[in-house]
């Protein structure tokens, strides 16, 4: 079965030749390889590029372990580019897997030669495009991307989104939906043939690979409880307003264990370092300013979410704001946790100043969304309270509400939009109607 990634597809197709080094990054299993191995291989293949034109290394098999030596993979790469009057397009997976070594030409002094050495080396040859897939942020660090002096171009890799889950799910789609609130966009996921093979595949994930890779990539030994729980905390105020202060109260009241805040808030940014999680920050929309903590946790995936729960806490609508953020940042939006501040009376008239939250403020460009998941709007009650700070911000971008069932999309009076979720995630043009 072939799963079509058109976005990435035509990302990298935008990018071909474009004298930058094309980085590939997302989370371990989301694709990434697939994209790049397969279809954009057959994309230049159909352009009349050669498969001898096409270098391609993973350097996470044990086959080519040889080539984490920065030294020999740059030796190897030059050795087959032959032909000066043909361009070779080279791709490299899981870059950052090569070592950094201790320079052997300046020995006695602490300079270290590593994958940025040998991609800087390699786009000095004109006739190579160099492609490179890793799945930690680390490898678009600040300093690396200055090394790079500009050259670098991130493409983000997602799981599937609902579209392209929903694309190759098969005829029958109505339990499309279902399954993909359960066991997510991991593309693997669509080939294992039970829901107990599904489990078994994202628990895997999990124990085998991110967990894994994390504490080797930051060297810790000991901490696997700690990094344990502190998932399923996360996991389990997915869509809450959260920070390390008070999931370090949970651990203590919950799990009896003190763990200090600044140690939860390092591991959380080695689960975002992964692209395991994401965080969203508070914005307050009329002050037009940035809020500090508490802020939002997301999974990048929602089945590795509910596996990390063995599939107990289902409740769909915490699910659906998980898979509507995702939808977002894979429709390249930045999204922000809104805040809207209202003047009001209570009860007794006095003046009182009252909070309210957007799930997403969805910015791209100087284009902006406010967006409220509502998963059910049951009586007019309902749809006043879910409103309250789409109405009191005041300005004329679009605002829009989702909800679970399937409706008639429709506006109200004030112009807010409503619709179904799966008309929103299967039409991306929804939101402009």
């Amino acid at each position: 079965m072939q799963i079509q990634r058109e976005r990435y597809l035509n990302k990298l197709i935008q990018r071909r030749e474009n004298g930058m080094v094309k980085v590939i990054t997302g989370i371990r299993r989301c694709g990434k390889s697939y994209l790049l191995f397969e279809l954009y291989h057959q994309y230049l293949n159909s352009t009349g590029v050669s498969d001898e034109n096409i270098i391609e290394l993973a350097l996470d098999e044990d086959e080519n372990a040889r080539y984490r030596n920065p030294l020999e993979l740059g030796k190897y790469i030059r050795s087959l580019i032959i032909d000066k009057s043909r361009m070779y397009y080279v791709f490299l997976d899981e870059i950052q897997k090569v070592a950094d070594i201790p320079n052997p030409y300046l020995p006695g002094t602490e300079e270290k030669i590593g994958f940025v050495d040998v991609l800087l080396g390699l786009m000095k040859i004109k006739n190579v495009d160099l492609y490179v897939t890793g799945s930690n942020s680390k490898m678009l660090s600040t300093d690396i991307l200055t090394e790079f002096r500009g050259r670098g171009d991130e493409v983000r890799i997602n799981p599937l989104s609902y579209s392209e889950f929903y694309s190759a799910y098969g005829e029958d789609k109505r339990n499309a939906w279902r399954d993909f609130f359960t066991f997510g966009g991991m593309p693997l996921v669509l080939s294992q043939k039970t829901t107990e093979d599904k489990s078994r595949y994202l628990h895997t994930l999990f124990d085998k690979i991110y967990l894994d890779d994390i504490m080797s990539r930051h060297s810790i030994s000991n901490d696997k409880p700690v990094l344990d729980d502190l998932l399923d905390i996360v996991s389990s105020s997915v869509g809450s307003l959260t920070n390390p202060s008070k999931i370090q109260k949970t651990f203590a009241s919950v799990k009896g264990t003190a763990i200090a805040d600044d140690t939860i808030s390092r591991y959380l940014d080695y689960f975002i370092d992964a692209f395991l999680l994401y965080k969203s920050k508070r914005y307050d929309v009329k002050g037009r300013k940035y809020i500090g903590s508490p802020m939002k946790y997301y999974y990048s995936d929602v089945g590795l979410r509910n596996a990390r729960l063995n599939f107990r806490q289902q409740e769909e609508n915490h699910i659906m704001e998980n898979i509507l953020y995702n939808e977002l940042k894979v429709r390249d939006f930045d999204v922000d946790v809104g805040i809207v501040t209202l003047n009001t009376r209570d009860e007794n008239g006095r003046s009182k100043r009252v909070h309210h939250e957007v799930d997403f403020v969805a910015n791209k460009g100087n284009v902006r969304y406010y967006i409220q998941s509502a998963f059910a709007i049951p009586d007019e009650e309902k749809r006043k309270q879910e409103t309250a700070s789409l109405n009191g911000i005041g300005d004329s971008f679009r605002k829009t509400v989702i909800v679970r069932d399937n409706i008639v999309p429709w506006h109200d009076e004030n112009g807010i939009f409503y619709v179904g979720i799966e008309e929103f995630l299967l039409d991306e043009s929804i939101m402009d109607k």
